[in-house]
């Protein structure tokens, strides 16, 4: 009687793609170098040069009376585009995900306008519209107003490609079930779909409001950088170069780069969290 020789499936060999790829600590190796460059050693230039007159110059810089202006209307406006943007942009991705209409992918591929319009043909467009001569009788040109609907407009994708593929992968099976044992649309939404969106929904709203806060092409033309008004921190910091001071400037690119990640860690973080509990989830 002859003993069982159990033999084990063949694995796919690791050497092949060791081979092909090259090793993890190349590849990991170049990738941390082109980070490095692209991203990490301009920031470095930008922390330097903020620092060249000291922590008092930097503080000072930060805290102007105009500097705090600046940021006040940056991070207001930025605030409800993103809110809005968070509202609509799920609507948008909705219709596009879950219904059926003339002209569905020209819409579809309207969305990414905004992504490959140079901003400032969006500030010209938004004059043309809400300008002195508007064609709607809509005047927004030099009010925050204005400077909204022109961030609305470059940040709006942000959203709708955040959620997207997220809602065309929820399963429709599980929607159907809740809906056999009784829950209405807006029961199924708030219990059901809601809470597999919300990772995405906040990854959207975080990236809309960190380009925001940054944008400058769509609002030089709309918003007129009208100091405690509409002159956003971008245009501001436009201003001190202009005036050749390039240490309070990289000062105030500090302030928003530092605004930007955290708001972005926050979200991510939080989304990141929803996300785990909504797979351990019975």
């Amino acid at each position: 009687m002859t003993a069982a020789v159990e033999t084990e499936e063949p694995r796919p060999s690791s050497g092949f793609f060791t081979r092909r790829y090259g090793s993890t600590s190349l590849r990991v190796g170049v990738a941390t170098t082109w980070l490095s460059v692209i991203v990490l050693l301009p920031l470095a230039a930008i922390v330097w040069q903020s620092a060249g007159g000291g922590w008092d110059a930097f503080w000072t810089a930060v805290t102007s009376n105009a500097a705090l202006e600046s940021f006040r209307v940056t991070l207001t406006i930025s605030f409800g585009v993103a809110v809005v943007n968070l509202f609509f942009g799920l609507l948008v991705a909705w219709v596009l995900t879950r219904d059926e209409f003339p002209g569905k992918r020209l819409v579809d591929a309207i969305i990414d306008l905004p992504f490959a319009l140079p901003t400032i043909v969006a500030s010209l467009v938004m004059l043309a519209l809400y300008g002195p001569n508007s064609p709607i009788d809509v005047h927004l040109q030099h009010t925050k107003w204005g400077v909204g609907i022109a961030l609305l407009f470059v940040t709006l994708p942000f959203v709708v490609r955040s959620v997207q593929p997220v809602l065309l992968e929820l399963d429709r099976e599980v929607e159907e079930a809740a809906a056999s044992l009784g829950a209405n649309n807006q029961t199924i939404f708030r219990l059901v779909i809601l809470p597999a969106l919300l990772p995405s929904l906040l990854s959207g709203a975080g990236l809309a409001f960190s380009r925001a806060i940054g944008e400058y092409g769509s609002v030089v033309l709309i918003g007129g950088a009208v100091p405690g008004e509409t002159e956003v921190s971008s245009q501001y910091i436009r201003t001190l170069i202009e005036f050749d001071d390039r240490t309070g400037a990289a000062a105030i690119s500090i302030v928003l780069l530092a605004i930007s990640f955290i708001v972005l860690f926050v979200l991510r973080s939080v989304g990141s969290r929803a996300a785990k509990r909504e797979e351990l989830a019975p």
